[in-house]
């Protein structure tokens, strides 16, 4: 219905797009209006997200028919996508700041009428978004700071993208630091390793390096003794001495992924 009112809102400037116009490389249908809009969206390909975001940012782009040449144009289109699927409609980065997901409550009671009442107020609709006092200042590429786009629905979104042995790494931190009333632990890759194999799960090392280095931003910059707390079979948790390049991972990091 929201969709279906930015069309009545915006016109021929607005165009609907499937999931399978995305992956096509003949885009002269939608590639000049200003807003592409996808129902039922669907996109489980990190290559279809790169390409959504790299668009959301680009100035230019080039646009192709059947049977025609391509040539580039000025690009300004703007996403509105709309899914029932909560957890994973699209894959999104734990990084990534270009999305803005929001769960939408149903309307308590149908009203089969709601587009025509909707389209009638249009014109007062734009006269109040002309008139208005904006609340936000420009303050990224996507005008919105960054942390005004955090919301519960684009957490767990993250969240199901997240690995499972990632998920498994930031939940035995989180219940050691717990357990022990910690605000950070130590641990060096290979202790991670041992702990996600002992859950069942397939790793390696350089899987474990790439998490703690690229997902959770963390250094080895000592080199020296540190205590790494390992939790038995029956629950029980103690504390080993070891040595190593170790990181340090604080309960900042472990939030992150698991709220």
């Amino acid at each position: 219905t929201f969709l279906k009112f930015l069309k009545a809102l915006f016109g021929k400037n607005a165009t609907f797009n499937t999931n399978e116009d995305f992956k096509s490389q003949f885009n002269a249908d939608w590639a000049n209006r200003l807003l592409i809009l996808v129902d039922e969206l669907l996109l489980n390909r990190m290559e279809d997200t790169e390409k959504i975001k790299n668009l959301s940012t680009a100035g230019d782009y080039k646009i192709e028919a059947k049977g025609k040449d391509r040539r580039e144009i000025e690009f300004f289109a703007k996403f509105v996508l709309c899914s029932n699927n909560e957890k994973n409609p699209i894959i999104i980065p734990r990084e990534e700041i270009r999305f803005w997901v929001r769960k939408v409550k149903p309307v308590e009671k149908d009203i089969t009428s709601l587009k025509e009442l909707m389209t009638r107020e249009i014109p007062f609709f734009l006269h109040f978004l002309k008139n208005r006092k904006l609340s936000t200042q420009n303050e990224s590429r996507m005008w919105f700071k960054p942390s005004l786009l955090e919301t519960p629905a684009l957490n767990k979104i993250k969240k199901y993208n997240s690995s499972k042995v990632e998920i498994e790494m930031a939940a035995y931190c989180a219940e050691v630091m717990e357990r022990l009333n910690l605000t950070r632990i130590y641990c060096c890759p290979k202790d991670l390793l041992d702990v996600v194999r002992n859950a069942g799960l397939k790793a390696d090392l350089p899987q474990i390096r790439n998490i703690l280095k690229d997902n959770w931003k963390l250094r080895s910059d000592h080199n020296s003794d540190y205590t790494f707390y390992s939790i038995g079979l029956s629950g029980e948790i103690s504390s080993l001495d070891r040595k190593g390049r170790y990181l340090e991972v604080g309960k900042s990091v472990i939030d992150k992924i698991l709220l």
